[in-house]
């Protein structure tokens, strides 16, 4: 149905975002028996600073999400990846995905000021609560990039001003996401996309032929198998032969 990716600098209000997003989606969808999900570092079991320690790890992470976002998305669900998502790259990698599905794509971008963020953060590690260590803060912090609506893997683009506005499910911004993740779409719409798969993104699906063809192949690979068994036993019986290693052998009754 739609993949939402969620976008904006560490603590800058995502999660309280995507919280109050997928519980609208949830009440909006009922009639529509569409499943919301939420996918982040938490239910990968994955925590803050350990995602994003040096380039490799974080690097792996986003593989990780990436993989996890590819198996999940489907016709008949909804998935947020809540995430920091600040590399455009991998904002456009998730696109292509959403591309390959057939399915509605949006982004939700946070835009909270980095002051604001960094005094979360600090509150957060006051309380005993998840927060990023201030090197790995100020590091990513660095290296963001931000959403372009001009872009077709930031488009549509959502922006949400936590430090500015509340975050709730009745927030306009919020309800316009839903209302173009969930509209119904007929001839005449024209404000809602559903991205369509290229051929390089399809998956090829085997035909009648092509399956007649791979049983052909794999009956032929047998007999030469036997041939060639019968050949090196000089006229002695042939009791056993294996085809591969990973495969199991064939046993010949006498």
């Amino acid at each position: 149905m739609a993949l939402v990716v969620m976008c904006g600098q560490p603590c800058s209000g995502k999660s309280t975002a995507a919280l109050h997003l997928a519980g609208a989606l949830q009440s909006s969808a009922e009639d529509l028996r569409l499943a919301v999900r939420i996918i982040d570092e938490s239910s990968l079991h994955l925590g803050r600073n350990q995602s994003y320690v040096d380039m490799v790890v974080e690097k792996n992470l986003r593989g990780v999400l990436r993989s996890e976002v590819d198996r999940s998305v489907s016709k008949d669900s909804i998935i947020i990846v809540d995430s920091l998502n600040n590399i455009k790259g991998y904002r456009y990698e998730l696109w292509c995905l959403a591309r390959a599905a057939g399915i509605r794509y949006c982004v939700v971008f946070c835009d909270t000021e980095v002051d604001q963020c960094r005094n979360w953060n600090e509150k957060r590690h006051e309380m005993n609560e998840s927060s990023y260590d201030i090197n790995i803060f100020e590091d990513l912090v660095s290296r963001f990039e931000k959403p372009d609506k001009r872009n077709r893997w930031d488009s549509p683009l959502f922006e949400l001003f936590p430090s500015k506005d509340e975050i709730e499910e009745t927030n306009s911004v919020i309800q316009e996401a839903v209302s173009h993740l969930t509209k119904k779409i007929d001839s005449k719409t024209r404000d809602v996309k559903i991205l369509q798969p290229t051929i390089a993104t399809q998956s090829a699906h085997k035909t009648e032929a092509n399956s007649l063809y791979e049983m052909d192949r794999a009956t032929q690979e047998v007999i030469n198998a036997i041939v060639e068994a019968q050949s090196s036993s000089f006229g002695a019986p042939v009791n056993k032969i294996t085809l591969a290693p990973n495969l199991p052998s064939i046993s010949f009754c006498p």
